[in-house]
């Protein structure tokens, strides 16, 4: 049998990259998308992550655990104290992915000085805690030296491609100093052409990373 894994979007504009992923390197496995975007809406208007928010992501995370998945990944940034919660949260423990994590860790394989780009604000938080965290426990003194791009998921959000990532690629030389740069999110990773054609240096993208991890984690095919 197949096995299903569960992916928790907080935003439309994540579901294609992952699934094309999972497309691309793992077909066989059983894929649910389950949607709720009035996180992103409503994380958008918070400094930092509310108590409330984090309990309706983990009641969003429990639903899809119930569908019997053996194995969880988010695919929004703006959430990591959420998923960790939700984590510990189960009654019986699957993998709970988080969306870059595995994308940090191959960053981390790159070299010590590693760029980001960013286009949802309210995530770099979450996300350079979680890079640091995951630097410290392999004794790595890397530095994470990010940038927002403006206005860019907000064109994604209008269904206009192409401006996003030409906006995305536009800010790329920022970041032409470090060892590798990173696409924030999963709907960034649309970008990854347009910015590779800006630097020299290697860029990374987190859904083929995340779905590597994932068969890895619960033992699937191999890719």
């Amino acid at each position: 049998m197949s096995q299903r894994i569960v992916l928790l979007h907080a935003t439309p504009v994540a579901m294609s990259p992952i699934q094309e992923a999972f497309n691309d390197l793992w077909p066989e496995a059983e894929v649910v998308n389950l949607l709720d975007d009035g996180l992103t809406l409503d994380r958008a208007k918070e400094e930092q992550l509310s108590r409330q928010l984090i309990e309706r992501f983990v009641a969003f995370g429990r639903y899809g655990y119930a569908m019997n998945a053996q194995g969880i990944l988010v695919t929004c940034s703006a959430f990591g104290p959420a998923i960790d919660e939700l984590s510990a949260a189960l009654p019986v423990p699957v993998p709970v992915l988080k969306p870059n994590e595995a994308m940090f860790e191959a960053a981390l394989q790159q070299g010590e000085r590693i760029g980001m780009l960013a286009t949802f604000g309210p995530s770099l938080v979450t996300m350079c805690d979680e890079f640091y965290h995951y630097a410290e426990q392999i004794g790595s003194s890397a530095t994470l030296e990010s940038v927002l791009v403006p206005d860019a998921i907000d064109l994604l959000r209008k269904g206009d491609v192409a401006s996003h990532n030409r906006l995305v690629a536009e800010f790329a030389p920022q970041l032409s100093h470090c060892d590798v740069i990173m696409l924030a999110h999963f709907s960034t990773s649309r970008a990854a052409d347009a910015v590779r054609e800006k630097v020299s240096i290697p860029v990374l993208t987190a859904p083929h990373a995340a779905v590597k991890k994932m068969q890895l984690a619960i033992g699937g095919s191999s890719c």
